[in-house]
């Protein structure tokens, strides 16, 4: 019997483990002395320093909390009305209801998201604060209703009519004898409308716009890159939902202890506590609202037509301290939205939205000046055309810079830790390493189609824009040799971390990535191989529907000068298109001497750009989830 009992202890004390572990790792690495996600180096405050200062975050706090306290308390309201209105109504409508109320529940929240999205574009709403608040309040719902029609089929039917006969009103039988019944239901669809609101991702994705991000879509792209900035914002949160959590379970205890000493805690009581809570939220949004957006200029709206500009880049791709300059100097106001991919941003744009600047990559430039999508540049405002570094002059996608201004560009390559790899291996052997059996398990392949496939066709010695479905199998093959018989692991942007931390030998990588890699790791080292690599650029570019061409034109040569193009390109890490940058910082005394990762390889005749091709990309696309399926 002791013995099942202490099995039964240690396997709770193992899932316990196994829940609660992540979240005090998270919290422990809140206070690290370095960027490192992985690597403990001392005691320290700065990235709560950093959340606190980055106004990107302290909005999408506000914006988190104002969305899920306002849907909660409509959806609420309206579920636990229809709630009793279809208790009260014909058993056909109720199902119907029911069945309908459902559909949202039981649906891909992805359908719901594609749904909305297409429904605000045919009403030719502005996506924003409000089409968000209203799609949280329209999925919120039905919970609601879930949780409160169980408790009212609970009750005796004949409560209602029993308080009317003795004199009630029927509003005074819905409010006092009705609803504290069902309290119970109300409190738990309000609780899981405030969970799924606080929590939703994919449905805020596709329904917001103007800046306007909740904490999940913000740390989706902020974790495209070492934030952990991250670890400080969840550590926030779970303080506060621990605080919630103990408020909502202690007060009803505190308030059944006293009750049994003869000395109840008052209705008031409770009352003055939930007041204060509320008040201290309420300060904390206003404070946050406080830290939001500065003011424009009545001057700006005269000179260029507008005070606001709206950008739409990736994820920490700038240095915030650039935007708040830019506003600063030209008085208006920066809406900076943020993509994790060149796709995902085109959808965005059939979708109908409107963005002032884009920064694309080189092939996904190159299918909208096919498509018709950008506007032409006015070179009259961007003085500072000159100023571009060589490698970066007349792109095949676009050779007089009529349509866009290189933002970052840079290399794929090979990571790799000069312990452990021979130089000679890679010489000798260029992508094909990736099959040298001396390195299996020590690996990592990026999850990425373009670029795997580059490297596998590279290996074969086919251009990487190759269509041809013959070249394009074989590439497939070779991948899946790869990934059947080197062991390797297939990771995104976490890469950087783990090669920071020598987890593996080799790690096919991007140069920007690759060069902080060697900046925090002097055993790792940078390698193109002879075969050629893909020599990626993104640029800045103005759609065909901004609403603020002037102001675009200003703000694209404004990140062009140097100060702009210093403080971006340290702040991100990859090659500045910046010609005097890129030289400043690789040079003697740079941030970057000596990095063979910073500076991009140019003038080798086997590198390409990627150019756009529908049919190469449909095969790729196929071909690659097989790839990964077949580890």
């Amino acid at each position: 019997m002791k013995n099942r009992k202490f099995s039964r202890r240690l396997i709770l004390a193992l899932i316990m483990i196994f829940f609660y572990f992540p979240i005090l790792y998270m919290l422990v690495f809140s206070f690290n002395g370095s960027r490192s996600l992985t690597s403990f180096d001392g005691f320290s405050l700065q990235w709560y320093t950093k959340m606190f200062h980055d106004r990107n975050m302290m909005e999408a706090i506000y914006y988190t909390l104002i969305t899920a306290v306002i849907a909660t308390l409509v959806s609420t309201v309206v579920g636990t009305i229809t709630a009793i209105g279809l208790s009260k109504s014909k058993r056909i409508v109720r199902e119907v209801v029911q069945q309908i109320n459902d559909l949202p529940i039981m649906n891909p929240e992805i359908v719901t998201a594609v749904g909305l999205m297409l429904f605000y574009v045919s009403l030719r709403m502005e996506k924003g604060f409000l089409t968000m608040l209203f799609a949280h309040i329209a999925f919120c719902t039905p919970y609601v209703i879930l949780s409160v029609m169980p408790k009212l089929r609970s009750l005796d039917p004949n409560l209602a009519e029993a308080a009317m006969d003795l004199g009630a009103k029927p509003s005074q039988a819905m409010w006092k004898v009705i609803v504290p019944q069902i309290m119970p239901g109300i409190v738990s669809g309000a609780l899981i409308a405030f969970t799924m609101s606080f929590d939703d991702f994919t449905i805020s994705y596709f329904v917001t716009g103007n800046g306007v991000k909740n904490i999940s879509t913000l740390v989706w792209t902020m974790s495209k890159r070492i934030n952990p900035s991250i670890n400080s914002l969840s550590t926030l949160i779970v303080v506060m939902i621990t605080i919630t959590l103990l408020i909502v379970n202690l007060l009803p205890v505190a308030k059944e202890k006293a009750k049994a000493k003869n000395k109840p805690i008052s209705n008031r009581t409770i009352g003055i506590i939930g007041l204060c809570f509320t008040l201290a939220i309420g300060g904390v949004l206003f404070g946050l609202k406080g830290g939001m957006r500065a003011s424009s200029s009545e001057d700006a709206i005269a000179k260029y037509g507008s005070d606001t500009l709206k950008v739409y880049n990736w994820g920490e791709y700038i240095d915030p301290e650039v935007n708040e300059a830019f506003e600063r100097e030209y008085g208006v106001k920066v809406i900076y939205d943020t993509f994790d991919s060149n796709e995902l941003m085109y959808t965005k744009l059939q979708g109908g939205e409107s963005y002032d600047v884009l920064v694309p990559s080189d092939y996904m430039i190159e299918r909208l000046i096919k498509e018709d999508y950008l506007q032409p540049l006015d070179k009259d405002r961007i003085t500072n055309l000159p100023l571009l570094a060589d490698g970066v002059k007349g792109l095949q996608y676009d050779p007089e810079n009529t349509y866009s201004v290189p933002y970052f560009w840079g290399t794929v390559g090979i990571v790799y830790n000069k312990n452990n790899i021979n130089l000679e291996d890679l010489k000798k052997e260029g992508w094909n390493i990736f099959l040298d059996q001396k390195y299996k398990g020590h690996i990592y392949m990026y999850d990425s189609e373009r670029d795997s496939f580059m490297m596998a066709l590279k290996a074969l010695g086919y251009s990487m824009n190759t269509d041809d479905e013959e070249e394009l199998k074989e590439a497939y093959d070779w991948l899946v040799q790869v990934v059947s018989t080197m062991e390797p692991e297939i990771v995104t942007d976490e890469v950087i971390d783990a090669m920071i931390n020598g987890n593996k030998d080799m790690a096919l990588v991007y140069s920007g990535d690759a060069a902080y890699i060697l900046s925090e790791n002097e055993d790792m080292a940078y390698y193109m191989p002879e075969e050629g690599t893909n020599l990626w650029s993104d640029a800045m570019v103005i759609p065909k529907n901004a609403k603020n061409p002037k102001l675009a034109n200003e703000y694209i040569n404004f990140i062009l000068d140097y100060e702009s193009s210093l403080k971006n390109s340290l702040f991100v890490g990859y090659a500045s298109s910046n010609g005097e940058v890129l030289d400043s910082l690789s040079g003697e005394g740079g941030d970057f001497e000596g990095n063979e990762a910073y500076l991009p390889r140019v003038g080798f005749a086997k590198d390409e750009i990627f150019q756009y091709n529908e049919k190469q990309k449909k095969l790729m696309s196929n071909y690659w989830t097989k790839v990964k399926i077949a580890k």
